[in-house]
C-alpha cells in the first residue's frame, strides 16, 4: 500500500487557506507577509519532491498551481511526476499540457483504489477540501506540518469538525526555527 502524506502551511489556529496569496482571502499571504523567511525551516519541501512518486490535489490548488507550478525552479522535481486531482466536474480539457502526466479521479473511494497499487508516497499539498474528506476516511497516512506562529482566525481549515473517534498521531520528526516556525511530521497510529 502506498503511503499518503498531507503537506500543509498552517497556522496556530488551523487555517491553510491562501497561504501564497491566493485572491479572495483576507490574510491572503501570510506565510511571507508577517513571518520572517528563513530557507532552513522549508527544507522538508525540498525533500517532499524527492521521495514522492506522485502528487495528489483537489481541483482547486490543481487550478491554483498547475498555472504556476510547472515553470518554478522550486518546484522542478515535481513537473514530470504522475499527479492526481479529485474532482467532480473537471474535464480532461481542463488539464495544462505541460505538467506530466494527469488523471482525474472522482471519488475518495478512488483515492483509496490508487493507494492499493504499487509505487512510493503520495504527496498531496493544499487542498483543505480533499484533505478534510480523506482525514475522514481514514486514507491520509502522514502529516507533514509546517505551523507558523499566526492565529488567523477565520478561512479554511487543514481538519474537519466532523464528530469522529479520536485519532492519535505520532510525532515522527519536529524542529521549531528562530522565527517561530515549527516542523511536525506525524504518522498516524492505525
Amino acid at each position: 500500500m502506498r503511503t499518503l502524506i498531507s503537506s500543509a502551511f498552517i497556522s496556530l489556529d488551523g487555517v491553510v487557506e491562501a497561504p501564497g496569496g491566493e485572491p479572495g482571502y483576507r490574510n491572503s499571504g501570510w506565510t511571507f507577509k508577517h513571518v520572517e523567511f528563513l530557507p532552513e525551516a522549508f527544507e522538508i519541501k525540498g525533500r517532499e519532491q524527492q521521495e514522492a512518486t506522485a502528487m495528489l490535489l483537489g481541483r482547486v490548488s490543481y487550478e491554483a498551481f498547475s498555472p504556476v507550478w510547472p515553470s518554478m525552479e522550486d518546484f522542478a522535481e515535481y513537473k514530470d511526476m504522475p499527479k492526481y486531482v479529485v474532482s467532480t466536474s473537471l474535464t480532461d480539457d481542463a488539464l495544462v499540457t505541460d505538467w506530466g502526466p494527469t488523471t482525474i479521479l472522482r471519488s475518495v473511494d478512488e483515492v483509496a483504489a490508487l493507494k492499493e497499487t504499487e509505487g512510493g508516497p503520495i504527496i498531496m499539498h493544499g487542498s483543505a477540501t480533499l484533505n478534510r474528506a480523506l482525514s475522514d476516511a481514514g486514507l491520509i497516512d502522514r502529516y507533514h506540518l509546517l505551523v507558523f506562529p499566526l492565529l488567523l482566525g477565520a478561512g479554511k481549515r487543514l481538519f474537519s469538525s466532523s464528530d469522529k473517534d479520536a485519532q492519535k498521531l505520532r510525532l515522527v520528526e519536529h524542529e521549531v526555527y528562530s522565527n517561530g516556525i515549527q516542523k511536525n511530521v506525524f504518522d498516524v497510529v492505525r
